[in-house]
């Protein structure tokens, strides 16, 4: 699995993954897989990844074609963005949306956070998109890593630091969580 981490700290915006790729019980660590990595970088924008790797190479071909209209600026503009992609999930990728018979809209079957110098951000599987105040994880450790966070956050620890410390903490408990984890900054606006 996965855990991510965003914070929004001093003017600041961090975003936060660990490095580990399951298959099935076997664990393949950064040590043994090369393309490890579950940040992207679209633009301005960091997008952190959960669900199947093939979701990463699905981004980064996505998001790389010229005319693919995306925007991350603001929830309105997200889920927009959202919409067309899971559009082009189904029809070029041949995602299966794979329903329970509970839901009521198909799932992406992913989740994303994103930084950028406009905010920090989520996108549910559903489609769901949030803007948070201060931080937020999500993937497997997702409760070990908001712990973390809201234990750390009025401390002087900045905002890349926290979100190390929610992946180093979710990695410590948290068999599907592996270390190194990667982190990347952004400046927000306004700071």
């Amino acid at each position: 699995m996965t855990t991510l981490a965003v914070v929004k700290k001093n003017g600041v915006a961090a975003i936060a993954a660990d490095t580990l790729t399951k298959w099935g019980t076997t664990k393949e660590s950064s040590s043994y897989v090369v393309n490890h990595g579950k940040l992207i970088q679209v633009d301005g924008s960091w997008l952190a990844v959960t669900g199947y790797t093939t979701f990463i190479l699905i981004l980064k071909e996505y998001f790389a074609d010229p005319d693919v209209q995306a925007e991350f600026h603001s929830v309105a503009g997200i889920f927009r963005t959202w919409q067309s992609l899971h559009a082009a999930l189904k029809e070029q990728y041949f995602l299966l949306p794979g329903e329970d018979k509970d839901d009521d809209i198909e799932s992406s079957q992913m989740d994303v956070l994103i930084a950028n110098p406009h905010g920090i951000f989520g996108v549910a599987e559903h489609r769901s998109v949030q803007e948070f105040a201060r931080f937020y994880a999500y993937g497997s450790g997702s409760d070990l890593a908001m712990g973390a966070m809201h234990a750390l956050y009025n401390s002087q620890l900045s905002a890349e630091e926290i979100a190390r410390r929610a992946i180093e903490a979710a990695a410590e408990f948290d068999d599907r969580t592996g270390l190194p984890v990667e982190v990347k900054t952004i400046q927000l606006l306004g700071a």
